[in-house]
């Protein structure tokens, strides 16, 4: 556990938090959750007539958390209970307090949601649309990334036919992939871009994201034709796949004069196109409206 001390506020109440880079999980106390939203006096003893009252989380306690070393109230390092986000939304259902009330509706509106994007597909695509309007993405940045998705799915729905497992094996050959295009594993992509839990492709730049795109239609198109079976035979044809897109960025790269590759992310991004717009719309005459109807903000 590559453990970073970190406090987290609820409602004025600290969540003491650690990040554990192996498994690129955010990991929470679980007596300070359960202390903020219950304000019981005793959060431990609390957790243990939950679990009673619970017998299921109570067989699975071992499981849902583990030991992390946090910071107690001493100001030493201890091994405390800790749980990700998934064991935290597992233990929440099992809070009777109106503080969890929130979050017990949200759980039941994205499971409403999934079921309706299981019949109709297209629902999760409009989703996504939303979401990243609302994040202050441009149009044409969201076009890329919807594309990207495309081209991910063909990609990763070849592997499946290769006979390549899901899990372990698509991020190895994920990995080559990036490796051969930009020089970097995708985990030191997203340390370069100082990203923990945060989907890699949402923080890249159209030109990052067009290279990607190239690397695994290439992969794709390589594949079909060269019919691999099996990981070792995909993993070369991840490498070629992935070279093809290198061989773009270092010529682009030449021409340009300047990295294709940024250590920007989503929000250091969506900040440059708000500067651009706003510095556009301050040198603009005054009889002329702002173009307000194109502006980004950060989420």
């Amino acid at each position: 556990m590559n453990e970073q001390d970190k406090i987290q506020l609820f409602e004025n109440q600290t969540i003491r938090t650690a990040w554990d880079a192996e498994q690129e999980e955010w990991y929470f106390s679980v007596t300070d959750v359960v202390h903020a939203l219950t304000d019981s006096a005793d959060p431990k003893q609390y957790i243990k007539k939950m679990r009673s009252r619970d017998s299921e989380l109570g067989s699975k306690w071992g499981t849902i958390c583990t030991p992390v070393e946090m910071v107690a109230a001493d100001g030493k390092k201890r091994k405390i209970q800790a749980a990700n986000i998934e064991g935290l939304l597992r233990i929440i259902q099992s809070i009777p307090s109106p503080k969890a009330e929130p979050f017990k509706l949200w759980l039941a509106q994205v499971g409403r949601e999934r079921i309706e994007e299981t019949i109709d597909p297209e629902q999760a695509i409009d989703r996504a649309l939303e979401t990243y309007q609302r994040k202050g993405y441009s149009p044409d940045w969201i076009h890329q990334r919807i594309l990207a998705i495309r081209v991910r799915n063909e990609l990763t729905a070849e592997w499946q036919a290769r006979g390549v497992e899901q899990g372990r094996e698509y991020a190895i050959l994920t990995d080559e992939i990036t490796r051969a295009w930009s020089g970097m594993t995708t985990k030191q992509y997203k340390q370069l871009k100082g990203l923990k839990k945060q989907n890699l492709r949402d923080n890249m730049s159209t030109a990052e994201i067009v290279l990607n795109m190239l690397a695994e239609v290439s992969t794709t198109e390589i594949s079909k034709r060269e019919e691999p079976e099996g990981f070792a035979e995909n993993l070369e044809i991840a490498r070629s796949g992935g070279e093809i897109a290198g061989d773009a960025r270092r010529a682009i790269e030449k021409r340009t004069g300047k990295p294709v590759i940024t250590s920007q992310n989503a929000a250091q991004l969506n900040a440059v196109v708000t500067q651009v717009i706003e510095t556009i719309a301050a040198s603009q005459p005054d009889e002329l409206p702002p173009p307000t109807q194109d502006r980004t903000t950060e989420d």
